[in-house]
């Protein structure tokens, strides 16, 4: 447990009673450890009770409520602000780890499937793992060529929802077969893209290392797949659920969520630190650093807002890295810049960095870092778009008018 509150300061947070609290704790709704030794008397988890606190304030103010969560911003994050909330039990950031349904993200990369993480997250019960055959296909219609992977698998979404005949079937149990059609098609629509035959009968990871010609490197893609595969509620999984609110299909609500991606603040920050790493490759670590940071705004490829201690994601991929690649020119390149980095300031490196030193060590270009990113992440929005169906929810926020009377 993180920070904890004594009874009277989680009282006075929530504006309760004891007798209320402890009815809370019951319900699971906050979490409570044994406090110093030799007394009776509980800690209750500061973060649970912020959570619950800020839930209540909404029922109160509901227009305050939706204004702080649609203005929640990186920098209130940042700022310990009040950032946007939505209820769900998919994944869990805290005390510096990941997990997914309560399984730690970085033991699944260790040991799991892409398949079984996806089965985890779509359908999973705490504890199992239920694998899904992940081999439904959808024919393709003729469409525009792309220029990029990431292009391509828009059009496939297109096509997918307006033509897949199974996404009208909105039975609750038709969901994770959905998922899995979605997922197929996409990893499906790589193979395409790149002038390979398709290969449903290979599981994801190795489809996707045989897509970019380097089997030898399936099991890094396989351990960045997972740990990718979802990290809460950020503005591509947001978007999913607003599009799953409405109604859209699954195809629609991950193209949705395709869209989102594609912003500098998103799933576009790799670009700026594959950069980072192949001007490191060619000169001086340090001088490669303040030309992108010049152009950037920041350094590309560290910090994170919800890991001020480092990137467990980071960490987790670039010592597979180090361990398959020891003597490789970006391995080098890589470790330079962090130590650079350190001089000037304690960010640790994040996913991003990590994304562009796997992608720049097998030999693929910048953008196939937000491919990969696209790919992995698409497993977490289908999950939240299916979690956003079965509970029912509208995500309909309102303006507050500011123009001219």
């Amino acid at each position: 447990m993180t920070a904890s509150l004594t009874t009277a300061q989680a009282c006075e947070q929530l504006g309760v009673k004891p007798a209320t609290l402890y009815a809370y704790v019951s319900r699971g709704l906050i979490r409570s450890v044994p406090g110093p030794g030799g007394t009776r008397q509980r800690r209750y988890d500061a973060a649970d009770v912020q959570a619950l606190a800020g839930r209540q304030a909404t029922r109160r103010d509901p227009q305050a409520g939706v204004q702080a969560a649609v203005q929640g911003s990186l920098d209130g994050l940042r700022a310990g602000g009040v950032t946007p909330i939505l209820d769900s039990a998919l994944t869990r950031i805290g005390d510096g780890t990941l997990a997914y349904r309560g399984v730690d993200a970085l033991s699944l990369a260790d040991t799991a499937s892409v398949e079984d993480v996806a089965a985890l997250l779509w359908t999973g019960e705490p504890g199992t793992r239920p694998t899904l055959p992940l081999r439904a296909r959808l024919t393709l219609s003729c469409h525009p060529r792309a220029d990029t992977p990431l292009e391509a698998l828009g059009y496939a979404l297109t096509y997918a929802g307006a033509h897949d005949p199974d996404a009208l079937d909105t039975r609750p149990e038709s969901g994770p077969r959905q998922a899995a059609r979605i997922l197929t098609l996409l990893h499906a629509t790589a193979e395409r893209h790149a002038g390979r035959p398709p290969a449903p009968d290979l599981p994801l990871h190795a489809r996707l290392a045989r897509t970019w010609g380097r089997p030898d490197s399936a099991d890094l893609l396989r351990r960045a797949l997972i740990l990718l595969a979802d990290h809460e509620l950020n503005v591509s999984a947001f978007a999913a659920c607003v599009t799953a609110s409405g109604g859209a299909s699954l195809a629609h609500c991950t193209l949705a969520a395709l869209s989102a991606l594609q912003g500098p603040r998103h799933g576009l920050g790799a670009l700026h630190a594959h950069d980072l790493l192949r001007a490191a490759l060619s000169g001086d670590p340090r001088a490669a650093l303040r030309e992108t940071t010049r152009r950037t705004g920041r350094a590309p490829g560290f910090g994170h807002a919800l890991y001020p201690h480092g990137d467990p994601r980071a960490r987790a991929l670039l010592d597979a890295l180090e361990a398959q690649y020891p003597d490789h020119p970006v391995t080098h390149a890589t470790q330079a810049v962090i130590r650079a980095h350190r001089e000037d300031t304690a960010e640790p490196p994040n996913v991003d960095l990590a994304l562009a030193a796997l992608t720049l060590t097998l030999g693929r270009p910048a953008g196939d870092a937000v491919t990969l990113f696209a790919l992995a992440r698409t497993t977490g929005w289908l999950a939240h778009a299916l979690e956003t169906r079965a509970g029912g929810q509208f995500i309909r926020p309102r303006a507050r008018y500011v123009g001219p009377a």
